[in-house]
């Protein structure tokens, strides 16, 4: 459910405090615990560090963010692969399938420079 339109954004004051008068460029990573405040069109270009239970994850403000959580770009969560041993065993033909193309397009590309 979304915030009333009465009520407006939630965006924390202690953030607008930190980023009010800075420089993006010059302005380390921005800290922080909140994750339910809303990315506000004055926090463009800053790299904040969102807390994800365990780290800050570094999350740089761009204008398509504006409206969201800042919450939405830290997942919490780490996914795990499924598949096991048949899945290790898939991946690494598909590397190996890669190799083998990598190597022959960079035959036919020393063969073509040979030929000229």
């Amino acid at each position: 459910m979304t915030r009333s339109i009465k009520k407006g954004m939630y965006v924390d004051e202690r953030l607008l405090k930190k980023v009010a008068g800075k420089n993006p460029l010059q302005t380390p990573m921005i800290k922080t615990w909140n994750r339910a405040s809303v990315v506000s069109p004055e926090m463009l270009g800053f790299i904040f560090g969102v807390y994800n239970g365990k780290t800050h994850v570094e999350v740089l403000v761009t204008e398509d963010m504006v409206g969201h959580r800042l919450g939405e770009f830290s997942p919490t969560k780490k996914f795990i692969k499924h598949g096991g041993k048949m899945q290790k065993e898939l991946e690494q033909k598909k590397k190996e399938a890669e190799i083998a193309a990598a190597q022959g397009a960079k035959a036919a590309a020393t063969d073509a420079k040979g030929t000229k």
